[in-house]
């Protein structure tokens, strides 16, 4: 269908990229209407992420544009602009005239970025413990519930992002943009798998969904004993 007030080739484009997308997210997870508002560059930006979570782009192994463009059915060059963007993350480094190579984590690094997030999200949670009403919190419920059937759903990626929209709505009680943004980045970046370690398993993500739940219900109780160690157990557990 061509929407009216655009370049009709560029429409072509996106009914191209909504139908073979495909080989990285699986097609009942794209909603026809989602596809349509967003760019062929913010499809693949979302499937590399997703593929990245589930261990399909593997860590040390090198992609190029036209071999991936070939795999989503689009040209080269919203997948170059897609992988530049992960550059930018930290998830992958570019390689002039060979493509892209997927960046290797160390447990050391996950266990850093634990401890700057748990740094960064710890005391500004507990101070809106503080000051955040319950029925604030209780609207935090479906975030949660979203994110626990992700994990019970055993989908990785899936459950990476309601994770990262549920510490999102969270943090975003404090009404201050730029750590919401920080505290995102540095979620994502924490959320990649380490090289040859299998891809998070449903029971674990059950485990991680449940103590969100559990962590919201202290704070929607204003239970504040009980928040903080939650809290700091969400982060070590990582």
């Amino acid at each position: 269908m061509l929407v009216p007030g655009r370049d009709p080739e560029e429409d072509r484009v996106h009914e191209a990229a909504h139908g073979r997308v495909a080989a990285l997210i699986p097609a009942q997870k794209v909603l026809p209407q989602k596809v349509l508002r967003h760019s062929v560059r913010g499809q693949v930006l979302d499937a590399l992420r997703a593929a990245l979570v589930d261990g399909e782009l593997v860590p040390g192994e090198i992609y190029s544009g036209p071999a991936l463009g070939e795999r989503f059915g689009v040209s080269a060059t919203p997948v170059r602009e897609a992988m530049q963007q992960l550059a930018l993350e930290g998830a992958v480094e570019c390689l002039p005239n060979r493509g892209f190579r997927v960046l290797s984590r160390t447990p050391r690094a996950l266990a850093e970025l634990a401890e700057v997030r748990a740094l960064l999200e710890v005391p500004v949670v507990l101070g809106l413990a503080r000051t955040v009403p319950s029925q604030a919190w209780a609207a935090l419920r479906p975030a949660a519930a979203r994110a626990a059937a992700a994990a019970a759903d055993g989908d990785p990626a899936g459950y990476a992002e309601a994770d990262r929209a549920f510490h999102r709505e969270v943090l975003s009680l404090g009404g201050n943009e730029q750590l919401v943004s920080v505290a995102q980045d540095l979620h994502r970046r924490s959320q990649w798998p380490l090289p040859g370690v299998p891809r998070a398993r449903r029971a674990e993500l059950v485990v991680d969904a449940a103590e969100h739940t559990a962590l919201l219900e202290a704070l929607i109780a204003g239970d504040l004993p009980l928040v903080e160690p939650l809290l700091r157990g969400h982060f070590t557990a990582r």
